[in-house]
């Protein structure tokens, strides 16, 4: 059995973390404890945010806080500067330790499933162009705005490389395989309002400050309006479903049988019947007994928590 990991001591502010490549700010800023919605900003715009691996730690030691902080109900992804993400940083690229292959993990792949076990949604406000693995690590946020003046590109067969970002399982579920081969074939970089993106972007806006401002307002009606344990079961349940009709039932089926009786579905509807915004309390510890009903693969058990 995996040991599990030690608890993790959860900053009383998000805004004073000692981080590089990387500014996390609580909405409205400066407030001094954290917020229902945070915001994770991309911070290397002289190198147009391409990755770095203080980006990757970064990373890798904030979403496994925002997982178990139940203060933090929605995290914001953007970057500073005209460029969200410019891919690997090519002037300065990556050089793994010489190890097995099979021992390899890439970086952008760590990003991406430090947002993908999250068990809080990200909402990813692109406000400007992203290309490579810029793109790719925003494919397991909940929510993708664009920006109409900004380009956006799976360029890898350009630069003699292949799919990275786990995006090779979360592409073609996203916008399927004949858009994603299109991508891929060519990998021509095109603005968002593009067809061959399919539906990758839920919205897009003409200005980058209105990218930020857009999924700022979502974010906040989310963490006011959803139950956070009733949206990451279903997340899960669609991510990680049993790959069957009959087996989606049986497990539909305990999960709903479970949050039937929940505070959230009694809170949600003596909220909905009195016209006002509900009060969620339960906690992602509120899970039903067949959770989590899928074989995690070489991930560990998650952080906890010590008292604040």
């Amino acid at each position: 059995m995996v040991p599990a990991p030690p608890p993790v001591d959860i900053p009383r502010s998000y805004e004073t973390l000692p981080l590089t490549d990387v500014k996390v700010s609580h909405h409205p800023e400066g407030v001094p404890v954290a917020t229902p919605v945070v915001v994770v900003t991309l911070n290397r715009p002289d190198k147009n945010n391409a990755f770095s691996t203080h980006l990757m730690d970064a990373f890798g030691k904030l979403y496994p806080l925002f997982d178990v902080d139940e203060r933090v109900k929605v995290v914001v992804l953007t970057a500073t500067g005209k460029i969200f993400c410019a891919g690997a940083d090519l002037k300065e690229p990556f050089k793994p330790a010489k190890e097995r292959p099979l021992d390899f993990r890439d970086p952008g792949g760590c990003m991406a499933l430090a947002i993908y076990r999250c068990r809080k949604p990200t909402i990813a406000a692109l406000q400007g162009s992203a290309v490579g693995m810029g793109i790719a690590i925003t494919l397991p946020c909940a929510i993708r705005i664009a920006c109409e003046q900004a380009k956006y590109g799976f360029v890898f067969a350009r630069r003699g490389l292949t799919l990275e970002s786990s995006s090779s399982f979360f592409l073609p579920r996203l916008i399927g395989y004949s858009h994603a081969m299109y991508l891929l074939t060519t990998g021509h970089v095109l603005p968002p309002t593009s067809p061959h993106f399919g539906s990758l972007f839920a919205k897009s806006r003409p200005d980058p400050v209105q990218v930020l401002s857009r999924a700022l307002e979502l974010a906040t009606e989310i963490a006011e309006n959803v139950s956070l344990l009733a949206w990451h079961l279903n997340h899960a349940l669609m991510w990680r479903n049993p790959g069957t009709a009959e087996g989606a039932h049986i497990v539909d089926s305990t999960v709903i049988y479970h949050m039937f009786d929940g505070r959230d579905m009694q809170e949600g509807t003596k909220s909905f019947l009195e016209k006002r915004k509900p009060h969620f309390t339960a906690t992602l510890e509120d899970a039903p007994p067949n959770y989590p009903w899928w074989i995690g693969i070489d991930t560990g058990r998650r952080v906890r928590t010590t008292k604040l």
